[in-house]
C-alpha cells in the first residue's frame, strides 16, 4: 500500500506539471486567436473528436486492465499479450469505421455540436474536424498502450505524455498564426502521433511484441464487450447531462455557459492532480488482487486509497472555496473577462467544490467495480445520479440561478458515491469505512482551521502585494498549517507524506 501511495505522489507531481503546460496551451490559444470564429471552430472540432474517442476507447481501456490481469493469472502472460494485440487490431478496425462515418457526416456533426455555426465558421469547423479525425487512431493506440505499461509497473512515462502533446499544440498555434490556420488542425494530429511515439522507449523494455492477430470470436473479447457496453452507456449519460447543464445555463444569464465551463475546468484540474494520480496507480494493483481473489489485500488497498484521497481532496476543496474569487480573478480576470464574469465563475466554482470529495470517491469506487469486472453497477448508479442532477438542476436553478446548477452537480456526485459505497459493501463485505470516516473527521477539523487561517491572511493582510505572489504565500501558509494539524491529529496517512518529503530533501 505504501508503494502505491509513494508512486501516486510522484505521479501527482508530474500531473501538476502536465496540467500547467495544458493551461499554458489554453492561454496561448486565447492570446493568438482570442474569442473568435477560428477559436470557436477549433474548439468544436477538438470536442467532436474527443467525444468520438471517448465513446470508442474509454470503456475498452477501462475494461482492458482487469481482463488482462485475469488472463495472465488464469492462463499465461503470453496469452494476455496475445489478447492485447487482438484488442488493438479490433480497436483499429472499429476506429476506421467510426472515422469513415465521421468524415461522411462531419457537416452534420458540427451542426449538432454547434447549432449556430454557418458560413465560413461552419466550413472551417468541418475542415478542422475532418483532419482531426485521423488523430483518433493514435489516441486510441496510446490509451491502450498506456494501460499495458501501467500493468507492467511503468507509471512515470505514461503520466508524462501530456508534455509532448501540449508542446506540439502550442507550437502549432504559434505557427498557424504566422502562416495558415489549417496548421491548427494538423498540429492536433501531430500531437497525437508524438504522444504515441513518446511511449515507444518504455514499451521496448517490456516483453510486448506486436502481431496482426484478429479474432472477433475470442471468448475474452466477447466477455470484455459485455463489460464495455455499460461503460459506454455511462459515458453517453454523462454527455447528455453535460448538454442539459449548458442548455439550462444559456437560459439563465448571458455568459452562463462560459462561467460553468471555466469553473468546471478548474474542478477537473484538481481532480486530475489529486484523484487520478492515485486511481492510475491503484487500478492495475487491485485488478491483480481481484484476479487472484485476494479479498483481504483488495479491501485494504481500497480503504487506503480512499483515505489518501480524503487527505488531499478535502483541504483542496476547502481552500478553493475560500479563495474562489481571487483564484478566478488571477487566472481569467483579463481582457473581456469582467467583474460580472469573475463573480459568476467564482460562485459556480464554490458550489462545484462542495461535491469535490464526491467526485473523487466516485472515481475510486467506479474503478473498484471495473476491477471486479462489474460495469453494470456504476452504470445504474450513474443513471440514478443523472436523474437526480437534472431534477435538482430545474429546482435549484429556479431560485439560485447559475450556482444552483453547480450545486446540483455536487449533490448528485455525493449521492452517487454514497450509492457506490453501499453497493460495494454488499458485494465484498466491510472494507474499512470506519477508518475512512475517522480520517475524514480529522481531515475536516484540520481543513477548517486551515480555512480560517487562509481566509484571515487573504482578507486582512498583504493587500498591497502582487496578486500572484500573495496567492503563493497564502497557499503555502495554508498548506503548512494543514500539514502540522494532520500530524498533531495523528492522521496515519500523514506519516507517508513526511517520509516522502524527508527522502526528497535527504533529511
Amino acid at each position: 500500500m505504501e508503494t502505491i501511495k509513494k508512486t501516486a505522489i510522484v505521479i501527482m507531481i508530474i500531473t501538476i506539471l502536465s496540467k500547467v503546460t495544458g493551461f499554458f496551451r489554453d492561454i496561448t490559444l486565447s492570446y493568438f486567436y482570442g474569442a473568435s470564429s477560428i477559436s470557436d471552430a477549433y474548439i468544436v472540432s477538438i470536442t467532436i473528436t474527443s467525444v468520438l474517442f471517448s465513446l470508442i476507447i474509454a470503456g475498452i481501456s477501462t475494461a482492458y486492465i482487469p481482463m488482462y490481469k485475469k488472463i495472465e493469472y488464469n492462463v499465461s502472460r503470453l496469452a494476455a499479450i496475445s489478447f492485447t494485440n487482438n484488442l488493438i487490431n479490433i480497436v483499429l478496425i472499429v476506429t476506421t469505421t467510426i472515422i469513415v462515418i465521421g468524415l461522411v457526416f462531419s457537416n452534420l456533426l458540427v451542426k449538432i455540436f454547434a447549432f449556430g455555426f454557418d458560413g465560413d465558421t461552419l466550413e472551417t469547423a468541418v475542415i478542422f474536424t475532418r483532419i482531426g479525425m485521423v488523430g483518433i487512431y493514435f489516441t486510441s493506440l496510446t490509451q491502450l498502450l498506456v494501460g499495458y505499461l501501467q500493468l507492467n509497473g511503468k507509471f512515470v512515462i505514461p503520466a508524462m505524455i501530456g508534455f509532448p502533446f501540449n508542446l506540439i499544440i502550442i507550437l502549432s498555434i504559434y505557427v498557424s498564426a504566422q502562416s495558415d490556420i489549417i496548421v491548427l488542425a494538423i498540429g492536433s494530429v501531430l500531437a497525437a502521433i508524438f504522444q504515441l511515439i513518446f511511449l515507444f522507449p518504455s514499451l521496448s523494455k517490456t516483453t510486448y511484441r506486436y502481431s496482426t492477430t484478429v479474432q472477433f470470436k475470442d471468448p475474452h473479447i466477447k466477455k470484455m464487450s459485455l463489460i464495455v457496453f455499460p461503460i459506454m452507456i455511462g459515458i453517453s449519460i454523462d454527455q447528455i447531462n453535460l448538454m442539459i447543464d449548458k442548455t439550462l445555463a444559456s437560459t439563465i444569464v448571458e455568459g452562463g455557459i462560459s462561467a460553468l465551463t471555466y469553473a468546471s475546468r478548474l474542478n477537473d484540474f484538481v481532480q486530475g492532480i489529486f484523484v487520478l494520480s492515485f486511481v492510475t496507480v491503484m487500478f492495475p494493483v487491485i485488478s491483480n488482487l481481484a484476479a487472484q481473489k485476494n479479498l483481504t489485500d483488495f479491501k485494504k488497498s481500497i480503504n487506503g486509497v480512499i483515505s489518501s484521497v480524503i487527505l488531499v481532496v478535502v483541504p483542496a476543496s476547502v481552500g478553493i472555496m475560500i479563495l474562489s474569487k481571487p483564484i478566478i480573478r488571477l487566472l481569467f480576470g483579463h481582457g473581456s473577462f469582467d467583474e460580472q464574469a469573475i463573480h459568476m465563475t467564482s460562485q459556480a466554482l464554490f458550489y462545484y467544490c462542495i461535491g469535490m470529495i464526491g467526485y473523487a470517491i466516485r472515481e475510486v469506487l467506479n474503478r473498484t467495480f471495473y476491477s471486479l469486472q462489474d460495469s453494470k453497477t456504476p452504470m445504474f448508479n450513474a443513471a440514478l445520479a443523472v436523474i437526480l442532477n437534472i431534477t435538482l438542476n430545474i429546482v435549484l436553478s429556479s431560485f439560485m440561478g447559475l450556482k444552483g446548477l453547480a450545486l446540483a452537480t455536487s449533490i448528485s456526485a455525493l449521492f452517487c458515491s454514497f450509492l457506490l459505497g453501499v453497493n460495494l459493501r454488499k458485494k465484498i463485505g466491510p472494507f474499512g469505512i470506519k477508518d475512512n470516516v475517522i480520517t475524514f473527521l480529522k481531515v475536516i477539523c484540520a481543513s477548517s482551521v486551515m480555512g480560517i487561517v487562509v481566509y484571515t491572511i487573504d482578507e486582512n493582510t498583504l493587500t498591497s502585494w502582487n496578486p500572484l505572489l500573495k496567492m503563493i504565500v497564502v497557499i503555502f501558509t495554508g498548506g503548512l498549517t494543514y500539514l502540522l494539524l494532520i500530524i498533531l491529529l495523528k492522521v496515519k496517512e500523514s506519516k507517508l507524506l513526511i517520509h516522502f518529503i524527508r527522502d526528497k530533501i535527504h533529511l
